[in-house]
């Protein structure tokens, strides 16, 4: 190597070094006001194991999993508020089982350092990292809560071109803080995806054990939809299916979902990426963008509920 690349190289690396490492370790080690990282979260890993963890650096895990890191400091604050509330109630009833969460989307999605330095290379891990550990510390403690409890703070990736879901149309159970407000998107077809199915792969995926040969028009039948527009049910040759149900059964992006059948192929159109209750992600960021702080992100898409810190 040339004196100049060696030169070249120094001050690359110097850069790097002071700009994006020496600010993370002076964070981590530079004084003596580090906050308690709080009560322990007992996280079942992939491997199976469990592992407890402190729930205020399980949550930098957390919003590393399931918000983009290149999101606007706001919506990494919502995200990272929806996310403890989440945890925290969970709690509230895993007293009998032997762990809180797991590291998927089935409770929260989680990260480990070395999957954020796998995902986003060893520069941007320390600029990341450093953005959401200080979104997850500026909301330290402080959890969403309607009439005195905390509550289901479900959130999701987008809502597409609808509004947010009533909780009762997805689940069992109606909450009133879970209305149908506007998705606060900027771009209603962020998320469109095109799926097709061949008629007996669709028939199998769903069940059946009688198979017709190729689609007629009245095959697949719309019976209602959720008051936010998304399908709710429909009838599949005289088979009723929630709108849920066939998303899981196809692996569908969300229920906003159109269809046309055509001799032996069935194309699925969906529009948004998630279950549609509580918080869109990129309706938090697109909202945070226009200058929403997170406290008002937080309240447009839990209606009624209150921000309050617990610790």
């Amino acid at each position: 190597m040339s004196k100049r690349m060696k030169t070249i190289t120094a001050a690359v690396m110097a850069v790097i070094f002071f700009v994006g490492i020496l600010p993370v370790l002076i964070s981590w080690f530079g004084g003596g006001d580090q906050d308690d990282p709080g009560i322990p979260v007992r996280v079942k890993l992939a491997d199976g194991q469990i592992r407890a963890i402190p729930i205020e650096e399980y949550l930098v895990g957390v919003v590393a999993a399931e918000m983009p890191a290149q999101f606007e400091a706001e919506a990494l604050k919502a995200q990272a508020v929806a996310a403890r509330t989440y945890v925290l109630k969970r709690m509230e009833s895993a007293a009998g089982s032997d762990f809180d969460v797991d590291t998927t989307v089935n409770t929260q999605a989680w990260n480990t350092n070395e999957e954020m330095r796998t995902k986003w290379g060893i520069i941007n891990y320390w600029k990341y990292q450093r953005k959401i550990a200080d979104a997850v510390k500026a909301t330290r403690g402080k959890v969403v809560t309607y009439q005195g409890k905390m509550i289901n703070a479900f959130f999701y990736s987008s809502c597409g071109r609808k509004k947010t879901e009533l909780a009762g149309d997805v689940w069992s159970t109606d909450l009133d803080y879970l209305k149908n407000v506007p998705s606060g998107e900027s771009d209603s077809l962020r998320f469109v995806k095109h799926q097709i199915f061949q008629c007996a792969e669709f028939y199998q995926l769903l069940g059946f054990t009688q198979i017709p040969e190729k689609f007629s028009d009245s095959d697949v039948i719309l019976i209602e939809r959720t008051k936010a527009g998304r399908v709710k049910t429909l009838a599949v040759r005289n088979k009723v299916f929630k709108g849920t149900e066939l998303r899981s059964k196809l692996q569908l992006s969300s229920t906003d979902f159109e269809w046309e059948t055509s001799g032996t192929e069935i194309e699925f159109v969906t529009y948004g990426k998630g279950h549609g209750v509580g918080m869109s992600q990129y309706g938090a960021n697109d909202l945070a963008l226009k200058g929403e702080s997170y406290m008002e992100i937080l309240g447009h898409y839990y209606q009624g509920t209150k921000l309050e810190k617990i610790y």
